[in-house]
C-alpha cells in the first residue's frame, strides 16, 4: 500500500473523525470516541486542540468525554466481559494475530501518523508502532501462559488445580510520548487475551495513533465492548480509580499523578501499575571505548527528543577521561539535523507541543541560574521552512552537581547533565542517590566493575555499554523507587500475573464403599502431614 493509498484513506467515512471542512486538503479533524464497538461523537463542549509539532499547525480536536460517556465506556466493558472470558483463549488470541497482521500490513501509515502528530522521527516512530506487535507476539502465547499447576494426591485421596482466571475490566491511561506502544501494547493486548477488557484514555495531545489501532482491533474481530476508547481530562479520568466495576488500572505518567493514582485506586481495593518519572544515569569509566560510548550516549538523550522514562539524561564520568568523551559529544551533537518528523533524513524531530518547548526551556535556564555550565546551548534553533515548529536542538551542561535540581529531577528533553567523579564507588554512590530507578547504565571494558554495577546499582534495568536497556516484551518493564508504584510490572509474567486472579480448587471422590457415617477431619483431609494417630 503506497502513502497516496493511506492517505486517501482519511476521506473514508465514519472512522474515528469527521472532517471540520471536507472541501478544505488540510481540514482539521473533529475526532471521535470509541464506546461498544463504533465510533462516537462526544457532546462535549469541551475539544483539545492537537498539533502537528514539525508545523505547528493545529490537525485535530480531542473531545474531553463527559462523565457519562465514560461511564457508558465502563457499562459496555461490564457488559462484554462475560462472553469474552467465556470464550476459549485459544480463539482470543485468534484476534491478536490477525490484528499484527493488520498492524503489518499499515505500518507505514501507522509511523505516519505518529510523525504527524507526536514528533518522534521516521524511525523513532516506526519503533513506537512496532513495539505493539512486540507485546501483541508475547500475548499470543496465553494458552500456554495461562496454564495453571496441579498435583495429584497432594493430601491423600485429594487432587488440587491451580487457575489463571480473568478478572473483569480494566482502565488503561495513556502517556503522550509513545501514542502507540504504551496503549495498545503495554496495556491492552494481555489484558484481552486473558480473557478481560479493557477502557482506554488515550493521551488528549497524541490521539489519533491510539484511534486507528482501535480501528484495526475492530477489523480484527475484536467484540464490541472488550475495548473502548475515550479522551478525557483528569476529572473524567478520576472516574476510573473509584468505579465499582473497575478492577485495576494501568497507568503511565508523572510521579505526583502516579502516585495519587496508585494510593486512590488501591484505596478503592483495585491492582495498580503505575509507571513514572524517571532521571537514569550512566557511569562512564576510564577504561570506555569514548568514541562508541560518545555515540551511544547522543542515541540515549537525544532520541525520541528526550520524551522516554528509558532515556539517559546524566552521565556520571571519571574526571580523568570527562574532556576527551565532552569533546566527542560536541562533535557528534553538532551533527545532529533536526527537521520535520516524517523527512527521513531527520535525525532529531520537534518537541511534542509549545508548552513541553517552553518547560524544557524553562528548565535549560534553571540550570543556568543553579551554576550548570552551558556548553552546548539548543535553544531557538532554525529549521527553514519548519520556523512554526516546536524545535529544541541536543544541550549539554557541565559541572553539574548533586545540589543542583536540573541533575536529579525529570526534564524530558534532549538536555544532558555531565557529572564528574573520581572512581567508580563515587559515581556509583551518587547514581543510587536518585529517588528514580527506572534505568542505570554502564560504559565499560571491565568484567569486574561491570558485574558489580549490576548486582549494586538500585535500577531495575540495567545496561552494560547499552544506552536505552528496555527489555524485550517477553520480559517485565521492571523500574523501582518513585518510578514505579504497584507490586507488578508490566509486560513479561508479571502482566499475565496482573490481569488474572489465581483459583485453587482442591476435590477429592467418595469410594462407593465409604459410609455415609464415616468420621471427617476438622481438616476435611487438606493437611497431608496430620500425624496417624491424630486421624
Amino acid at each position: 500500500m503506497g502513502k497516496e493509498d493511506w492517505m486517501g484513506m482519511e476521506k473514508g467515512e465514519n472512522r474515528y473523525f469527521d472532517l471540520e471542512d471536507a472541501s478544505k486538503e488540510d481540514s482539521v479533524k473533529k475526532l471521535k470516541y470509541y464506546v461498544d464497538g463504533e465510533f462516537r461523537v462526544s457532546k462535549t463542549e469541551k475539544y483539545m486542540d492537537c498539533y502537528n509539532p514539525s508545523t505547528g499547525a493545529v490537525i485535530a480536536h480531542a473531545p474531553q468525554c463527559t462523565q457519562d460517556e465514560v461511564d457508558a465506556a465502563i457499562e459496555s466493558a461490564k457488559q462484554a466481559y462475560p462472553e469474552w472470558s467465556a470464550t476459549p483463549v485459544s480463539k482470543r488470541v485468534q484476534v491478536l494475530y490477525r490484528f499484527k497482521a493488520l498492524v503489518d500490513q499499515h505500518l507505514e501509515e501507522l509511523t505516519y501518523l505518529l510523525c504527524q502528530e507526536e514528533g518522534k522521527n521516521w524511525t523513532e516512530s516506526m519503533g513506537d508502532v512496532l513495539k505493539v506487535n512486540e507485546v501483541v507476539e508475547f500475548a499470543c502465547g496465553a494458552p500456554h501462559l495461562m496454564k495453571g499447576e496441579s498435583l495429584m494426591n497432594a493430601s491423600k485421596g485429594y487432587d488440587t488445580v491451580l487457575y489463571h482466571h480473568p478478572m473483569g475490566v480494566f482502565a488503561g491511561i495513556a502517556p503522550w510520548n509513545f501514542p502507540a506502544m504504551i496503549p495498545h501494547g503495554w496495556m491492552t493486548p494481555i489484558c484481552v487475551a486473558t480473557g478481560n477488557c479493557m477502557v482506554l484514555k488515550a493521551a488528549s495531545f497524541v490521539p489519533q495513533s491510539s484511534l486507528r489501532l482501535t480501528e484495526l482491533w475492530r477489523e480484527a474481530g475484536l467484540p464490541k465492548g472488550v475495548l473502548n476508547v475515550v479522551t478525557a481530562g483528569r476529572n473524567e479520568a478520576e472516574i476510573f480509580l473509584k468505579h465499582p466495576d473497575i478492577k485495576g488500572v494501568s497507568f503511565v505518567g508523572s510521579t505526583a499523578v502516579g502516585k495519587h493514582i496508585y494510593a486512590t485506586a488501591a484505596a478503592h481495593g483495585k491492582r495498580v501499575q503505575a509507571l513514572t518519572e524517571a532521571k537514569n544515569h550512566a557511569l562512564v569509566l576510564r577504561d570506555a571505548k569514548l568514541e562508541r560510548t560518545a555515540r551511544g550516549i547522543i542515541n540515549a538523550y537525544c532520541g525520541c527528543a528526550g520524551a522516554r522514562c528509558m532515556a539517559c539524561p546524566v552521565i556520571v564520568v571519571e574526571n580523568c577521561v570527562a574532556d576527551e568523551l565532552i569533546g566527542y559529544l560536541k562533535k557528534f551533537v553538532a551533527e545532529m539535523t533536526l527537521g520535520p518528523a516524517y523527512d527521513p533524513n531527520t535525525g532529531m524531530g520537534p518537541i511534542m507541543n509549545a508548552g513541553h518547548m517552553k518547560f524544557i526551556t524553562d528548565w535549560i535556564e534553571k540550570g543556568i541560574r543553579e551554576g550548570a555550565e552551558l556548553i552546548v546551548d539548543g535553544r531557538n534553533p532554525v529549521v527553514p521552512g519548519y520556523e512554526k515548529g516546536f524545535y529544541l536542538a541536543p544541550t549539554i551542561f557541565d559541572h553539574v552537581t548533586e545540589e543542583m535540581t536540573i541533575g536529579r529531577d525529570e526534564v524530558f528533553g534532549p538536555v544532558l547533565c555531565v557529572k564528574r567523579v573520581e572512581n567508580f564507588e563515587e559515581g556509583l554512590a551518587i547514581m543510587n542517590n536518585s529517588r528514580f530507578a527506572n534505568g542505570s547504565v554502564i560504559y565499560t571494558q571491565n568484567g569486574h566493575f561491570a558485574r558489580e554495577f549490576a548486582s549494586r546499582t538500585d535500577a531495575g534495568m540495567v545496561g552494560i555499554n547499552v544506552g536505552i536497556p528496555v527489555p524485550l516484551g517477553i520480559f517485565g518493564f521492571t523500574g523501582h523507587k518513585d518510578s514505579f508504584f504497584g507490586d507488578l510490572h508490566v509486560m513479561g509474567r508479571d502482566g499475565f500475573t496482573f490481569f488474572t486472579e489465581s483459583k485453587c480448587v482442591t476435590q477429592t471422590w467418595f469410594p462407593e464403599t465409604e459410609m455415609a457415617s464415616c468420621k471427617v477431619d476438622t481438616w476435611d483431609g487438606t493437611i497431608s502431614s496430620m500425624p496417624d494417630k491424630h486421624k
